[in-house]
């Protein structure tokens, strides 16, 4: 487990990430090519950084990054990379939401949410779902028809309704747990993709 934790930490230190959390988002994007060049992209609970920073290169100098935390993230740039918009907002406020609608529409939403961890399982799970499903409203306002959608969720009881709170939305979903996240973690990832618009 240790050796895991290290393995993708000095990775991440290595290649310049702020966190190692930015290969959840690479395995996905290696796997589904979610993300393609030129595309908007929003990122929901973006801090410090990281999921950002990836997406930012994958979309290219002609793409846009939007990223949203109640902490403020540094402004990064990389050769051939798009520009990252940070808003330090609160994803529930609906000054944010006016803001985001007010813009054009994304081709992708992802969300590296999570509640503050209390121990209590079924707690955190709750926090959790509460996250996505803000997430997933968000996407449901932003995303452009054919858009995608990559979402942190905790498992719990209610993650199979959350499951198909996304099927309804998308055409296609999958359950990913990548290999960067811990084996005993209850994180995994719920990627739609194909939003219907059905508007």
């Amino acid at each position: 487990m240790k050796k895991v934790q290290d393995y993708y930490f000095k990775k991440a230190k290595k290649e310049k990430y702020p966190a190692r959390s930015v290969y959840k988002l690479e395995e996905a994007q290696n796997k589904f090519h979610f993300m393609k060049k030129n595309n908007r992209v929003l990122d929901l609970g973006c801090h410090p950084g990281s999921w950002a920073i990836y997406a930012a290169k994958i979309v290219g100098s002609q793409g846009l990054v939007v990223g949203v935390d109640l902490h403020k993230s540094k402004n990064v740039a990389f050769a051939n990379s798009a520009g990252i918009e940070f808003l330090k907002a609160d994803i529930f406020s609906p000054d944010l939401v006016d803001v985001i609608t007010g813009k054009p529409q994304f081709a992708v939403v992802v969300s590296d949410l999570a509640p503050k961890t209390t121990g209590h399982k079924f707690s955190d799970h709750l926090k959790s779902i509460e996250l996505s499903r803000q997430a997933l409203y968000i996407a449901s306002l932003v995303l452009s028809s054919g858009g995608h959608f990559y979402c942190k969720v905790f498992q719990g009881e209610d993650f199979p309704v959350f499951v198909s709170e996304v099927r309804n939305l998308f055409k296609k979903v999958k359950v990913v747990k990548p290999k960067s996240s811990r084996t005993e973690s209850r994180e995994v990832f719920v990627l739609g993709l194909e939003y219907k618009d059905n508007s």
